[in-house]
């Protein structure tokens, strides 16, 4: 049955053939329930008590192995270590062949072939950082010269943290070896994407696409042998005409997969995008693969211009691209071709966007300003790039934001330390250059100056107590006092100094503050160049953590909220709001007035949808708590203990005169709380029950009423076509 299910597993004959002649002898298949009763030698805790049904809790989901067991050493998660030593065999042929994942660490999480007690083969598994896969992949050792002698093998945990975990599967002495190979297929460009096949959790494949025989693309996939799970897309119709080749690494000889490939002039399967059962309807998601921090915020000609950090090609992190969408409103986003790809000095780290009205670069032209995109080149994060530093680029578009162009003179600012990155860049008007905050390590950041984008003087450094990474810079009024302004500085998970910046240092009058109260709050960015007009200060910010199991797409944004400085009893702190503009989804309005609360909770009308706009004011009365269920999660607020509590977390808030508000915003799988206009902010991901829809009011310990509680249906933001 094994060998029947290998043979399906990998599609090749020949190796087929292999595992069926009598002539291979199974070392271990794993099939049995305990270790005790298979002969093999436990220590530690981190294989359990026997080989594992596949994937164990709060693991990515394992794939590639046989049968319906396997070695995993996830029991517990990543930080339980342990050994697993086989009963001692003859080697008798000249391969082990055998699969294996999980954990790349030499020495660490592996398995080892000892002969008189000595290591003589070792091999790992293929992941070093997060992301990764759980898929389970072949290796083959040639033991020709250790043919006739008695051998071990141990399976080693050592390793606490991430990818602290080793996978095996079906070891067989074998006269073949199985072989991984190069593929190719040549296909005539007529269209406008390439259609690629992913299915999450298969073994990750290097694909590269070759055109008038230079490599013109590169990037990681989970390349689907069998039924995919989704279809991706990568633009090539800059190829058009052309043959384009494309080759993938480390494939079974005989494979079909690239027959699979197709070209077409839309998106594959576009008219179910965004129709998806946990496809957010009013916060940004990428139409295919993963997505993490926001980047290169800028406004330009009447369009709003958001890319991000994006993996087109799975729904893991990696192949650091930048996305695009643009938007005239920051509600109805629509989702451009990916604007920066990986190239010899790396993946395409978070950065910044700008327009330079000055021409500083002398990139402008009759028809537009430059829009530039400054961000860092992560070498060592690509196979291209092995070798390469962190280092800072720039790119640039002189046709509204459609293409860009990397400058050719790449880097602009060489590595500096660790992995320095996330350059933040805006132009300083009192001292007429741009500046740049880069994140140096944890804690230090720095500030460089440069006149024309390209070359850059260090001004200064900054300290954030157990600061990291995506820095912002930004200056507002304080109480809408143009003459009475701050400097706001940030850094991902929301902390935030106020004070005063002079182009070259930047000088603290607040303690580090939190403004992120939620539990998937991380790397904001803030939109440059809004029109004076407007003189609005927007961010959005990446919603980290959420779950979509078994969707196309991964991660999603905050709504875009206003940001301001008011003087509040503790000082001048930042407000945080959802932009007005998401009032152009309102549809039915439910209005509830004078509402009485006591613990008996109220039902809320709320009609038929799942998408909410709600805003309530709460006076406490005798209430220790106050509140709102939401779809089954309770927003809680603690008269006793000055405090708001929403999904597992909590947030200092103090009532004013007796009452406390609050905004919610309820989408699909995200709930946003804003608190007394802004002075707290919460976001939240969940994973909704689909049968519970109700809203419900309530007070503890005494009564309370709610003057008036509005509850707007919401209308999905369904994105235009790209």
């Amino acid at each position: 049955m094994k060998t029947f299910l290998l043979a399906l597993f990998v599609g090749w004959s020949a190796v087929a053939m292999a595992m069926a002649d009598d002539a291979d002898i199974l070392v271990a298949d794993f099939e049995w329930e305990t270790w005790e009763s298979s002969g093999w030698t436990v220590t530690g805790e981190a294989f359990g008590p026997g080989p594992a049904e596949g994937t164990l809790p709060r693991q990515m989901k394992v794939t590639g192995y046989l049968g319906q067991r396997l070695v995993n050493s996830f029991h517990g998660g990543d930080d339980p270590v342990g050994t697993l030593t086989s009963p001692a065999f003859t080697i008798q042929r000249k391969y082990l062949n055998f699969l294996i994942g999980g954990g790349g660490f030499a020495g660490e999480t592996c398995m080892n072939l000892l002969v008189d007690g000595r290591v003589v083969r070792t091999a790992t598994g293929p992941n070093t950082q997060p992301g990764g896969t759980e898929a389970l992949d072949w290796k083959s050792w040639d033991v020709r010269d250790l043919t006739g002698q008695q051998a071990v093998l141990q399976i080693v945990d050592s390793r606490s943290g991430g990818w602290g975990h080793i996978n095996v599967d079906h070891i067989v002495q074998s006269d073949r070896k199985v072989e991984l190979v190069t593929i190719g297929r040549d296909l005539t460009v007529d269209r406008k994407y390439l259609h690629l096949p992913v299915r999450s959790g298969a073994p990750m494949r290097l694909m590269r696409l070759i055109a008038d025989g230079t490599m013109v693309r590169q990037f990681e996939i989970e390349l689907a042998e069998d039924r995919p799970d989704f279809w991706t897309y990568t633009e090539v119709d800059a190829w058009k005409g052309k043959t384009l080749r494309v080759e993938v690494d480390r494939m079974l000889g005989d494979s079909t997969v690239l027959e699979a490939l197709t070209l077409g002039d839309t998106w594959p399967e576009r008219d179910q995008i965004y129709a998806e059962r946990l496809r957010p309807q009013f916060h940004f998601s990428p139409a295919r693969g993963w997505m993490n921090d926001p980047n290169g915020m800028v406004y330009y000609d009447g369009q709003y211009h958001l890319f991000f950090q994006h993996n087109p090609f799975g729904t893991s992190w990696g192949n650091m691209t930048w996305g695009h969408a643009v938007s005239t409103d920051m509600i109805h986003w629509r989702q451009r071709r990916n604007a920066l790809h990986m190239d010899r000095l790396g993946t395409i780290f978070s950065g910044s966007g700008l327009v330079d009205h000055q021409n500083t670069t002398g990139w402008a032209t009759d028809q537009h300003q430059p829009i530039v995109a400054v961000y860092t080149s992560a070498g060592g994060t690509s196979a291209e790039s092995r070798g390469q530093p962190f280092t800072q680029s720039i790119a640039y578009s002189v046709d509204g934001g459609r293409s860009f162009t990397k400058y050719e003179d790449n880097p602009v600012l060489d590595h500096l330390v660790g992995g320095n990155r996330d350059p933040k860049v805006i132009w300083h008007e009192p001292t007429e250059q741009w500046v740049m905050v880069l994140y140096l390590q944890r804690p230090r950041f720095a500030f460089f100056g440069s006149p024309d984008l390209r070359s850059w003087t260090k001004l200064s450094e900054l300290e954030i107590p157990d600061g990291h990474e995506c820095p912002d810079l930004f200056e507002l009024p304080v109480d809408g006092d143009p003459e009475n302004t701050r400097w706001v500085v940030w850094e991902a998970a929301g902390r935030y100094f106020v004070g005063h910046f002079d182009g070259q240092t930047f000088t603290p009058e607040t303690p580090l503050l939190d403004s992120c109260y939620g539990a998937n709050d991380y790397a904001a960015q803030t939109f440059s160049d809004i029109p004076r007009d407007d003189g609005r200060r927007i961010q959005i910010a990446w919603m980290r953590r959420g779950r979509y199991p078994d969707m196309p797409f991964n991660q999603q944004m905050t709504v875009p909220r206003v940001l301001t400085l008011r003087t509040t009893p503790e000082g001048i702190r930042l407000f945080i709001e959802p932009v007005e503009e998401l009032a152009v989804l309102r549809t039915r309005k439910h209005s509830h007035e004078d509402v009485i609360l006591h613990a008996t909770p109220v039902r809320l009308e709320s009609g038929d949808g799942k998408l909410f706009d709600i805003q309530a004011v709460f006076e406490l009365g005798e209430a220790r708590t106050v509140g709102i269920d939401v779809r089954g999660h309770r927003i809680e607020y603690s008269v006793d203990d000055q405090q708001l509590s929403a999904l597992g977390r909590r947030a200092p808030l103090r009532a004013e005169a007796g009452r406390i508000t609050l905004r919610i915003l309820v989408d699909r799988t995200s709930v946003e709380v804003f608190a007394n206009e802004g002075r707290v902010q919460m976001a939240h991901c969940f994973l909704p029950d689909a049968d519970q829809r109700e809203l419900t009011v309530f007070a503890t310990g005494g009564p309370a009423r709610a003057p008036s509680i509005s509850v707007w249906e919401l209308r999905p933001s369904l994105p235009a076509d790209p």
